[in-house]
């Protein structure tokens, strides 16, 4: 009987012992910061990126989101999740990422995806971040030369190529440099046609019909809401120029078509960057990566409403096709 009363008591301790653990386990705070909500599929990739690294909603993390309606509004929101103290914060975008970056110099930041860190002060280098930021570079401002090839494929007599942009979008005076050799290799001629907002497309449009382009490249546009999306995405039909968008969902408003990094993959590799961050790494020391991913993604509604008839040879390389 005595014998047993030790081996009672060290059950009783062990038990006791694993129940203050599972009370004082920590629970880690990751916020989000971005232009409107992403597509739910977004969201589910990375939480199911984080379950399978061991992080359960409400067990040991939570979620903070901050969806900004407007872009004035990501200041404001940044300084928020500083203010409750998340553990990370997970961007998108480079026009999410600055303003967390001005908002915490010590608070880590994992951007999902930011087409241009280095060019806009947001890491010293994809080697060696420094600072409190890494993560994900879509490579966005790097993809106007695949995006005139398209257009040439499908439309061959196109000789004239307007890109619509947003004077105020840090990534897209990168992204018409980044342009501008291969479409001189190309022997397209580029329009390049500054608006103010969303509302200001229309008469993007209108201009690029005036200036007779043949094709269409909307930038500055990841920080619109769905709304405003559709919106330019009707202006596109009712000029019906063919136009190439930056992500899927725009295809999926009705734009022609898209060529980009997989976000999808990309929100996952970014649970990644926050375990490791959360077990101790300093962003700093964590390089950030380049998509190894791309989805090209075709609407052919929208093509037979503008009357397009998209190649055979280009729907069998399309990863997605929306009829």
């Amino acid at each position: 009987m005595t014998g047993k009363i030790p081996l009672l008591a060290a059950i009783l301790l062990l038990i006791t012992a694993h129940a203050q653990a599972q009370k004082t386990e920590r629970i880690y705070r990751v916020g989000f910061l971005r232009v409107s909500a992403p597509p739910v599929i977004y969201i589910d990739a990375f939480q199911e990126s984080m379950r399978k690294l061991g992080y359960v909603e409400g067990k040991n993390v939570t979620f903070k989101y901050a969806w900004a309606e407007k872009n004035d509004e990501l200041p404001k929101l940044a300084s928020d999740l500083v203010r409750l103290n998340v553990d990370v914060v997970v961007t998108d975008g480079v026009a999410a990422t600055l303003p967390a970056k001005k908002a915490t110099a010590t608070i880590p930041i994992v951007m999902a995806e930011a087409g241009t860190p280095v060019e806009t002060g947001l890491v010293a280098s994809l080697a060696q971040p420094g600072g409190n930021v890494t993560g994900m570079t879509g490579m966005g401002s790097e993809l106007g030369g695949k995006w005139l090839k398209l257009l040439r494929e499908i439309v061959p007599k196109v000789n004239d190529v307007a890109i619509i942009r947003l004077k105020e979008s840090p990534n897209n005076d990168i992204f018409v440099k980044n342009t501008e050799e291969p479409a001189r290799a190309l022997r397209i001629k580029l329009i390049i046609l500054p608006v103010q907002g969303a509302h200001d497309f229309e008469n993007g449009f209108r201009a690029a019909i005036k200036r007779r382009a043949d094709a269409v490249l909307p930038r500055g546009t990841a920080r619109f809401s769905d709304a405003e999306r559709r919106q330019v995405v009707g202006f596109a039909m009712q000029s019906r120029l063919p136009a190439v968008y930056g992500t899927p969902d725009w295809v999926e408003l009705g734009g022609l078509m898209s060529y980009a990094a997989d976000r999808i993959y990309m929100w996952r590799r970014a649970a990644i960057f926050v375990d490791k961050i959360l077990k101790g790494t300093k962003p700093a020391e964590i390089p950030v990566e380049r998509p190894t991913k791309f989805e090209f993604v075709i609407n052919l509604k929208t093509a037979k409403q503008i009357g397009l008839t998209i190649p055979p040879t280009v729907l069998a390389r399309a990863d997605r096709i929306i009829k």
